[in-house]
């Protein structure tokens, strides 16, 4: 019977010896030197492009770019969809060239589980400065393809907002049923975008 990502975490955590523990791994991405192009709008008219872009160890990073905006998805989508679910935000972004990856380690076993990665969002009262977020994703795995953003840190304003993106990676990682609970929020002093879904 196939494990669930969190039933593995518990097998891992079970043993007295060899206890798991999270660690960070960082990957970085420059879409137009790494990435490859699988999709686009071709003659139709559109402004949209999807890229495959490697992540951490075989682990892949999906974006999915249009209007000036992207989704991304890390690790293994369900088979047969060109494109999970939309994530983004509703004003103008990017996303910036690091990510952090926070891997379970097992012994010699290391599974990355979550990550975080910086968003840079339109901010509609200030044209020439944007909105920082610390956006936390669980990793689709290989066997079991859940994958979706379990939280937002703004990191403008907002202190330490590095630590709070681990601490919600970690705690959320392991039970978040994606489609079902909450992105947990961290705002600080300055309010989150406002985050958007679906095509």
């Amino acid at each position: 019977m196939r494990l669930t990502l969190c039933a593995f975490f518990l097998a891992a955590t079970a043993g007295l010896a060899g206890a798991a523990e999270l660690e960070s791994a960082y990957t970085e991405i420059d879409v137009e030197k790494d990435c490859a192009p699988f999709a686009n709008a071709g003659d139709d008219g559109g402004d949209w492009t999807n890229f495959v872009c490697p992540g951490w160890r075989g682990y892949p990073v999906l974006i999915y770019y249009s209007d000036l905006r992207e989704s991304v998805f890390y690790g293994f989508p369900p088979a047969g969809e060109m494109a999970p679910e939309w994530e983004s935000f509703a004003g103008f972004n990017n996303t910036g060239p690091t990510i952090e990856w926070r891997i379970l380690v097992d012994g010699n076993r290391r599974t990355p589980v979550a990550t975080i990665h910086r968003w840079f969002v339109a901010n509609a009262d200030e044209t020439e400065k944007d909105i920082e977020v610390l956006v936390v994703e669980r990793v689709g795995q290989l066997l079991q393809h859940e994958g979706c953003v379990m939280g937002y840190v703004v990191a403008t304003g907002n202190e330490g907002a590095n630590e709070k993106a681990r601490r919600i990676a970690d705690e959320q990682a392991f039970d978040f049923a994606c489609g079902a609970d909450q992105p947990v929020i961290d705002a600080g002093t300055v309010p989150l975008p406002e985050p958007s879904g679906g095509e």
